[in-house]
C-alpha cells in the first residue's frame, strides 16, 4: 500500500480552514500533518512535518497580499518536491497566476474556491501535485491567454488606476505619507496598494534591491517605450 499523501493547510479563515480540515481528513490516502494560519505560522509547519503537499489561501496575514506565492516561492527555492495547491477566494487577474506558475507548473495547482465543486475536485489536485503534476482553473488558463494576446509586453499593463497613479508619484519621488495627502487616502491604504503592485511586477523582498527604486525604473522604462 502506498504512504499517506502527507497534507498541510494554511487558511486564515477559521469556517473555510474548518471545512478544507475536513475534507483532507475523510480521504483514506491522505494525512493531515497540520494547519496555519498566516505565512510565519505556515513556514515553521513545513520546516517541521515536512509535507508532500500545502493547500493554501493566496492571501493571509500578515499582509493579506500574496502569502501564497510567497509560500510557493520560498517552497520552489527550499522544498522542491512540495506540491503547492494555492486556493483564491475570487479570482484577481493574471499576475498572481503567473506568479506561481513563472518558474514552471509541475507540481502546482491553482483553483477558484468558488469552482471547486467538492471534495473529489480538491482532493485530485492534492494528488495529482503529490505526483508532480498541475491543475489549472479553466478561467485562469483562458484569462492568461487573452492576457498575452493584449498585452503590450509590459507588467505594468496588469495595474489597477489606482496602483498606476500610486507608481507615477512614486516615481515623482512622494513618500507614503505625501501620496496619501495627495490621493486622499490612508497611508495603510496607500502600503497595502504598494504592496499588490509589486507582487503584480514580481518584485519580492530581497537582501541588497530596493523594490520602490525598481517599480519606479519598470515605470520609468514604460513611459519612455511609449514616446
Amino acid at each position: 500500500m502506498a504512504p499517506a499523501i502527507r497534507v498541510a493547510l494554511a487558511e486564515d479563515h477559521a469556517l473555510v480552514r474548518d471545512g478544507l480540515t475536513r475534507l483532507v481528513q475523510a480521504e483514506d490516502d491522505f494525512e493531515l500533518v497540520g494547519v496555519a494560519s498566516d505565512l510565519p505560522e505556515l513556514l515553521a509547519l513545513v520546516e517541521e512535518q515536512k509535507p508532500d503537499v500545502v493547500v493554501t489561501d493566496i492571501r493571509m496575514p500578515p499582509t493579506r497580499v500574496d502569502e501564497g506565492i510567497q509560500a510557493a516561492t520560498w517552497l520552489r527555492v527550499n522544498r522542491p518536491d512540495t506540491g503547492v495547491v494555492v486556493v483564491l477566494s475570487q479570482y484577481a487577474g493574471p499576475a498572481l497566476a503567473l506568479a506561481l506558475l513563472g518558474e514552471g507548473s509541475a507540481g502546482r495547482a491553482y483553483l477558484l474556491k468558488e469552482r471547486v465543486s467538492g471534495a473529489n475536485e480538491l482532493a485530485g489536485a492534492i494528488r495529482t501535485v503529490a505526483g508532480g503534476g498541475s491543475v489549472i482553473d479553466a478561467t485562469v488558463v483562458d484569462d492568461l491567454v487573452r492576457s498575452r494576446a493584449g498585452k503590450r509586453g509590459s507588467d505594468l499593463s496588469w495595474l489597477t488606476p489606482r496602483e498606476s497613479e500610486i507608481l507615477a508619484s512614486m516615481a515623482q519621488g512622494h513618500s507614503n505619507a505625501g501620496i496619501a495627502a495627495a490621493l486622499g487616502l490612508s497611508e495603510r491604504a496607500v502600503e497595502k496598494h504598494i504592496n499588490s503592485l509589486f507582487s503584480k511586477l514580481g518584485l519580492r523582498e530581497e537582501r541588497d534591491v530596493n523594490r520602490r527604486v525598481k517599480a519606479v525604473l519598470m515605470y520609468l522604462g514604460d513611459q519612455a517605450a511609449d514616446q
